[in-house]
């Protein structure tokens, strides 16, 4: 059975992104005005500290139905325990180290953007107007803002020809922290995955030898004195 110290240790990474997503959030909800009112210029007109609020998913995105920000919340509850149970699973199994490191890292940006969704409302009093409860419908916040472009897109384009396109997302550490879990793992993939699937028949490989072998020996309690 592997150490509980080994299993730790990715548990600490995890704590440490709700910790310092929590903090940020905080400070952002204290010490800044929301909107544009508030917003501070980090490296010119690209990357900005801007305080929002986002009622639904990742990275500004929403959700239409009335209900969605419910099921997303009820949704992130599960998923939050799902990964948390599967990062304990894999730990067990002894899978490579860097998988481990990213699930850790897309853990803790799950618990963190939970923590908003379902206190935030109560805590910070900013769930939508229109919420049946501020239980569940706290809206995240979000501070980094990268200004990429806007405007209007070439005719010629498919799909988007012709279309007025902002790509800016606002985003926070929990958000920043999935999307680097996520990308690393599909980066890395064939190394977290097919080199533990060699190494799991290298590992059952040298056992049935070891069988084999031991069926081989002779039965010393049958030989002739």
């Amino acid at each position: 059975m592997i150490e509980k110290d080994n299993i730790f240790k990715y548990f600490l990474l995890t704590l440490a992104i709700i910790f310092l997503d929590q903090v940020v959030k905080v400070s952002v909800h204290t010490y800044m005005d929301l909107g544009t009112i508030g917003q501070i210029k980090v490296f010119g007109e690209w990357f900005k500290l801007h305080y929002t609020l986002n009622p639904g998913m990742a990275f500004g995105m929403q959700l239409g139905s009335p209900y969605g920000k419910l099921f997303l919340t009820i949704f992130r509850l599960f998923a939050m325990v799902g990964i948390a149970y599967y990062l304990y699973y894999l730990a067990r199994k002894k899978v490579h180290p860097g998988l481990l490191w990213c699930i850790a890292l897309i853990l803790g940006g799950a618990v963190g953007n939970v923590i908003d969704s379902t206190f935030y409302g109560v805590i910070f009093n900013n769930a939508p107007y229109d919420a049946s409860t501020p239980w569940f419908h706290g809206q995240v916040v979000d501070m980094f803002y990268i200004d990429i472009w806007e405007g209007q897109v070439a005719d010629w384009i498919p799909l988007w020809g012709g279309q007025y396109i902002a790509l800016w997302p606002i985003f926070n550490i929990a958000d920043a922290s999935i999307f680097c879990g996520v990308t690393l793992i599909l980066i890395m993939q064939k190394k977290f995955f097919v080199e533990h699937e060699k190494e799991t028949k290298v590992a059952e490989a040298v056992n049935e030898m070891g069988e084999s072998k031991a069926t081989q020996l002779p039965d010393e309690s049958k030989s002739i004195d």
